[in-house]
């Protein structure tokens, strides 16, 4: 039943990260996601008694700065056009929500794994069985009269295959860095994700990032370069 709390979450989560998707675009989505990273320092200090020092905090610090910093920017191809198919409160309070879920779900099951001798792999499975149950009874729900109609893998496109492959490999991978590392470390390497999306975004999509954009991104990636720098040890 332990395992229940974070298959609920991570449902939650990816439902809300749709929304914000829908919402926001690829860049802004990426680099207010990181909040998660402070969320999940906050909870492994509750959860797990863990302690960080000044450096750390300080970098969490600049990554809230950061990510507020982009929430207020826009885009420079796009300032005073508006896009009545996008909501960008709806989307930001999305991504805020899903940043608060990340940060509980991942802690919550980094204890699991490393308070249990349970393998890996069991534990993913058992997280994974809840999730697909819950995700099927939402999708008869909210969708059944077309998963009727038209089948359940209507609009199963290459594309979306490969991201749910794409999807699962990573959830494999991000298990076993819960495993052996941490769940704070798991979240900053994957900030170096901003970067990547500001120029997907930029080539596919004709984003181009304002002034408060590239200065909130730059305190992010920043702030991750801080927390990853080795602490100096005391000598007694």
């Amino acid at each position: 039943m332990k395992v229940s709390v974070p298959s609920f979450l991570y449902v939650v989560q990816n439902n809300l990260l749709y929304l914000a998707l829908t919402n926001l675009d690829a860049a802004t989505y990426q680099v207010c996601y990181q909040l998660k990273i402070l969320t999940t320092a906050l909870f492994s200090a509750i959860l797990l008694k863990r302690t960080f020092s000044r450096m750390k905090w300080f970098s969490l610090v600049l990554l809230t700065i950061g990510v507020a910093v982009v929430q207020t920017s826009g885009d420079t191809a796009h300032e005073g056009k508006s896009n009545d198919n996008q909501n960008r409160t709806l989307g930001l309070f999305a991504i805020l929500c899903a940043a608060c879920t990340s940060g509980f779900s991942g802690v919550y099951f980094e204890k699991i794994l490393k308070g249990s001798s349970t393998s890996l792999w069991i534990r993913n499975i058992q997280m994974g069985l809840p999730s697909i149950i819950i995700s099927y009874l939402t999708v008869y729900i909210e969708d059944g009269d077309v998963v009727a109609t038209k089948g359940f893998f209507v609009g199963y496109s290459r594309t979306v295959w490969s991201v749910v492959v794409i999807q699962a490999v990573g959830g494999l991978i991000v298990a076993v860095v819960v495993k052996y590392a941490d769940n704070v470390l798991k979240t900053f390497a994957s900030s170096f994700g901003i970067v990547i999306s500001c120029i997907v975004s930029a080539i596919f999509f004709d984003f181009r990032p304002n002034l408060a954009f590239l200065i909130g991104a730059s305190f992010v990636v920043t702030s991750t370069v801080l927390y990853s720098k080795p602490e100096k040890k005391t000598r007694k």
